[in-house]
């Protein structure tokens, strides 16, 4: 019997966050998060039911040489296999996770986006990535990743649903920067364009 995946969906869309911000990507939502992040903007709770062939010819519907493994978590789910089927067509493969999972070692594009900051238990076996995305607050240190090898950082002002208090976390963000230059900002632009 085939293994089977639970995806919340698939779509075609450009990157809204990092550094591959516009890039035009296939994003694979994986349902089911071993966290609950306060400000999570992510219904990982409904699934279809796939294979690894059933994803993949999905995944071909559509143009693009990146396909986003996300979530949810992706990183409880994920195996050799899907990566592998994937890579076959010819795109890049990253991930967007919380580090708290092993990956395969056939990811491509590793985003490390830990979550201890806010859940408990959350402490990311992960210390080397090409992305480190940290959700910023204004009252969380990103110094706590400093030992976490990447490729690139980026501090992502949280967005609360509070105008006024995401104001003012962008404005703490920006400051954080300046004083830390390894960092930089990263804004949720697919928010912006209204874009999924």
């Amino acid at each position: 019997m085939a293994k089977t995946y639970r995806i919340n969906e698939i779509f075609y869309s450009v990157q809204g966050e990092g550094v591959n911000t516009g890039v035009p990507a296939v994003f694979v939502r994986f349902s089911g998060c071993n966290l609950r992040c306060p400000f999570c903007d992510t219904d990982y709770s409904s699934a279809t039911v796939m294979t690894v062939r059933g994803i993949v010819s999905e995944v071909d519907r559509y143009k693009g040489n990146l396909v986003i493994l996300t979530g949810g978590e992706p990183g409880l789910f994920i195996d050799t296999e899907l990566v592998a089927a994937l890579k076959k067509t010819g795109r890049k493969i990253c991930i967007e996770t919380n580090g708290t999972c092993e990956l395969p070692d056939n990811i491509d594009f590793i985003t490390l986006s830990p979550k201890d900051a806010f859940c408990d238990g959350a402490v990311p076996v992960l210390q080397r990535c090409n992305e480190l995305k940290v959700v910023f607050r204004g009252d969380n240190d990103p110094s706590r990743y400093d030992d976490v090898i990447a490729g690139h950082r980026i501090l992502q002002p949280c967005d609360t649903g509070n105008a006024q208090e995401n104001e003012k976390i962008t404005a703490a963000a920006v400051e954080y920067c300046l004083a830390h230059p390894q960092w930089r900002l990263g804004l949720q632009m697919h928010k912006v364009l209204n874009v999924k």
